[in-house]
């Protein structure tokens, strides 16, 4: 196994802005790290699901894979059109017109089964990184779980950095909501790419 790719891989494509990171940051902007934890907890078990269905049905989906991802991208991408509304439409006023319930463990848990970004990322890493070299039970449930941590301490990073700049976000909340609004279409379309 080729850890460094790997690690790599890993690495770069959970820290980078995606649905997870930004919904982070913009509801410890919101709500404070103690209650957006509550999101990251339910991104952390949405992802440990994700990463096993992933591990299990890898080699099943491989032929199905191209329509099943269209399907996923279309739903997933729908989704993300909508928190980029949410967002963008949103006052700043803590979540007093039930915005609040986009920073949920529910909703985190939510989000995993219809962000293609994470489902794209659990395939290509079980597929390309692990099931070539073995397909061990324990090595695929640990390989779940160490993916789910490390999204977790990218989520759970993602809010403090929402938390550290708080004072300087609330001068520009509305800017700031139209360029993370923003990122979230991006990241709708480029699942199309």
């Amino acid at each position: 196994m080729n850890w460094l790719a790997l690690t790599s891989y890993v690495f770069v494509t959970t820290f980078t802005p995606g649905p997870n990171n930004i919904m982070s940051m913009t509801n410890a902007n919101r709500f404070g790290l103690r209650k957006t934890m509550r999101f990251n907890h339910g991104v952390f078990a949405g992802f440990i699901v994700i990463m096993l269905l992933c591990s299990y049905l890898s080699l099943a989906l491989s032929g199905l894979l191209p329509r099943f991802r269209l399907v996923m991208s279309v739903v997933g991408a729908a989704y993300m059109l909508y928190l980029a509304a949410k967002v963008v439409m949103s006052k700043g006023d803590g979540g007093s017109h039930g915005d609040e319930g986009l920073n949920s463990f529910w909703a985190g848990l939510g989000l995993q089964f219809l962000n293609p970004k994470v489902i794209m990322y659990g395939i290509t890493v079980i597929s390309n990184f692990v099931l070539p070299y073995s397909h061990s039970q324990a090595l695929l449930v640990l390989v779940a779980v160490l993916l789910a941590f490390v999204g977790f301490v990218s989520t759970t990073c993602w809010s403090l950095f929402g938390v550290i700049f708080q004072r300087l976000l609330a001068s520009y909340r509305r800017p700031f909501n139209v360029v993370m609004g923003l990122l979230l279409v991006y990241c709708a379309v480029s699942v199309f790419q």
